[in-house]
């Protein structure tokens, strides 16, 4: 049991999303999580509204399921195959966290990030509504998400998939490294 509670090694997980493409492209699928907001919109009526969500999304139903798993494996994975500790992170991220004013004594999950008690927290709204705002257009400005580009469009050898990635990168970079010290 302790090698299930223990946070596994980077090539166990790629090798398992390797096979995951592979099997896919074999069955002609292609992989991305964004694509489900619209076949969910697709299903609770969003082409009354706008002719993009006016599509067939039943041909799309089995990425639906990946969705489903990917909560219950992280519900599983947290509750009952974690024993919660933080994870272990070099002295200078500890430090870089503390100038923060972010605990790292809250495992994977900072309680000053996810919490209930942020919600009260006008800020934090700001940061929600403004970030989904801009993940959300992001998403279809790019034509898929970061996942769906990074993990299918560069396994089919796409170039707008590594132009996405390469801008993906960069803007998390300066996320971390501009914007994030000056939010928080």
């Amino acid at each position: 049991m302790d090698f299930i509670l223990q946070p596994w090694s980077w090539f166990v997980s790629g090798f398992l999303i390797a096979l995951l493409m592979f099997v896919l492209l074999l069955l002609g699928k292609r992989f991305g999580m964004s694509s489900n907001l619209r076949a969910f919109c697709s299903i609770c009526g969003g082409g009354k509204v706008n002719s993009f969500f006016n599509y067939n999304w039943k041909k799309d139903s089995w990425n639906l399921f990946i969705v489903v798993g990917a909560m219950l494996g992280g519900f599983i994975a947290s509750h009952f195959l974690s024993n919660g500790s933080m994870p272990d992170i070099s002295e200078s991220t500890k430090l870089a966290l503390q100038d923060l004013n972010i605990s790292t004594n809250n495992g994977y999950l900072p309680n000053e990030l996810f919490a209930i008690a942020a919600l009260s927290e006008v800020k934090t709204w700001l940061i929600l509504i403004s970030g989904g705002f801009l993940i959300g257009f992001g998403a279809r400005y790019a034509g898929g998400c970061t996942s769906g580009h990074a993990i299918s469009g560069l396994s089919n050898l796409q170039l707008p998939s590594l132009i996405a990635v390469i801008g993906f990168f960069i803007g998390g970079l300066f996320m971390v490294h501009v914007l994030f010290p000056f939010i928080f």
